[in-house]
């Protein structure tokens, strides 16, 4: 795997188009400005208390934040201030999506890669890694073992390469769309891919992308040039930094974005995330990214730069930015996966965490085979928990589990979608398919004392819808679901 064929030069050659990325530049440069990002934590040192509680009283009314008031909170030290951002960033989170955390399973489809990325197990150069990639009858079987467990949503992964170009990525998604089994099938196929150009984004549109993710890595460009080799697909930061801007040129509504914290300074990292989200919403009309990761640098095989990296992020820091995020970007869906291990995950999702995956296998074949084995993977996971372990745990946190898509499917995206959560009525649509989605799981897949508990807060979560006529036809549905009825959705 070190040495890239002729066909793989050949293939990396016609890939980068920079004139795509031209148009949305303002006079040559990208919007990571650097003087602008350390100049504004330089001025914010020692924010008054005051003014912190202003802050966080503009994210509370659902309305971004800007450089300077985002630097403020990174730099505040007052931690009788920063329990009140925490309890904010909840309320942030519950006045926009409610009560619900919303879950979906990574799905690895191939892991060869012409990239070189030197914290990454699935680098060209590691020989430790067995390369796979599922061909269609392992996909089938990959997602009937996700059906089975009870899951509606994936991220299909893919590495870049040209066996995995963005006609194979289409091809992926639209079989997995057509596979079925009688506990249900994946209503949506999100993907985490490199970055493509528009016209091969346009493909992904047309088999029914769900949303389109794509992490940045650093957005520190002397950073990036360290950790990405010059002569790689990946080593052209600019590429990747306008991948989203691309994915929405193409009509791909839905995109996501997130920093690999540990490559840089988190300060610096969470306000590049920023400026990206205000880039998007300039260029898109107000459409920014729907969803933000916030993965943490984490053990792979044979991959000793994650030994001691020098900006790694220490749990009670991690909070820390994770509020910040959550406070920032108040009205975007924000990501925590099970690269974490449980007991911070317990601990982060009250901060207003929208979204987390459970009962994950990031090996090549790992759901249809059982088993996590390291040297299919590109990191380690460190939350193993199944996934009715997981729902039974919100369940007693007083979360209700939503497998929900009706969004997707009812229209509700891009700028639908953010114009909905800007003003905090999504979870109006967002509450009521949760609970449904919920129920289904409830009567198709959870074990006795999970299905007990998850009843229970279904009927609580029902009292507390707002609209009469909506309760009506929540309570209509789920008759119908304990009847044998599925996919109901408002």
């Amino acid at each position: 795997m070190s040495e890239l064929s002729v066909n793989e030069k050949s293939w990396i050659d016609r890939q980068i188009r920079h004139e795509e990325n031209e148009r949305y530049m303002v006079d040559g440069r990208d919007f990571v400005d650097e003087g602008l990002i350390w100049t504004e934590l330089e001025k914010q040192r020692d924010p008054d208390p005051a003014r912190v509680r202003d802050i966080i009283a503009k994210s509370l009314s659902l309305k971004r934040l800007e450089p300077s008031e985002t630097a403020a909170l990174l730099n505040c030290t007052d931690e009788d201030l920063w329990q009140e951002m925490h309890g904010a960033g909840l309320k942030v989170k519950q006045s926009v999506y409610g009560r619900r955390i919303v879950f979906f399973a990574p799905l690895y489809v191939s892991n060869y890669c012409v990239n070189n990325c030197q914290y990454c197990g699935f680098r060209r150069e590691n020989r430790s890694v067995v390369r796979g990639c599922l061909s269609d009858d392992d996909l089938k079987e990959e997602i009937l073992a996700l059906i089975r467990l009870g899951h509606k949503r994936l991220v299909m992964v893919y590495g870049e390469h040209p066996s995995t170009d963005a006609d194979f990525i289409a091809h992926t998604i639209r079989l997995a769309y057509t596979v079925k089994d009688a506990g249900g099938e994946i209503r949506r196929a999100n993907v985490n891919a490199a970055p493509l150009c528009v016209g091969d984004y346009r493909k992904l549109k047309e088999v029914g992308i769900g949303t389109y993710q794509v992490f940045q890595e650093t957005y520190h460009h002397e950073t990036y040039a360290r950790a990405h080799p010059a002569g790689t697909l990946k080593g052209d930061m600019q590429w990747r930094l306008y991948a989203l801007h691309r994915a929405q040129e193409a009509g791909i509504d839905d995109v996501a974005m997130g920093t690999l914290f540990g490559l840089f300074d988190c300060r610096f990292e969470v306000m590049a995330m920023l400026l990206h989200t205000m880039d998007l919403e300039r260029c898109f009309g107000g459409v920014g990214p729907h969803t933000i990761s916030v993965p943490r640098l984490e053990p792979a095989v044979n991959t000793p730069f994650l030994d001691n990296p020098k900006f790694s992020v220490p749990d009670d820091l991690f909070r820390k930015i994770v509020t910040v995020i959550r406070l920032s970007v108040p009205y975007t869906g924000l990501i925590l996966t099970a690269r974490e291990p449980a007991a911070v995950r317990r601990d982060l999702i009250p901060l207003g965490i929208t979204q987390i995956d459970a009962g994950s296998n990031i090996g090549i074949k790992g759901y249809s085979d059982g088993h996590v084995i390291g040297d299919r993977q590109q990191f380690m996971l460190s939350d193993n928990r199944t996934l009715d372990e997981v729902v039974g745990e919100l369940s007693k946190m007083g979360m209700i589990t939503s497998f929900c898509t009706a969004d997707y499917r009812c229209g509700r995206t891009g700028g639908c979608f953010m114009s909905l959560s800007k003003d905090g009525k999504i979870q109006n649509f967002c509450m009521p398919n949760a609970i449904l989605t919920f129920a289904e799981y409830l009567e198709d897949f959870a074990s006795p004392g999970v299905r007990e508990e998850g009843w229970k807060l279904v009927e609580r979560e029902i009292g507390s819808l707002g609209d009469e006529s909506t309760r009506r036809i929540v309570e209509d549905y789920l008759a119908r679901i304990r009847a044998g009825e599925r996919d109901l959705y408002l």
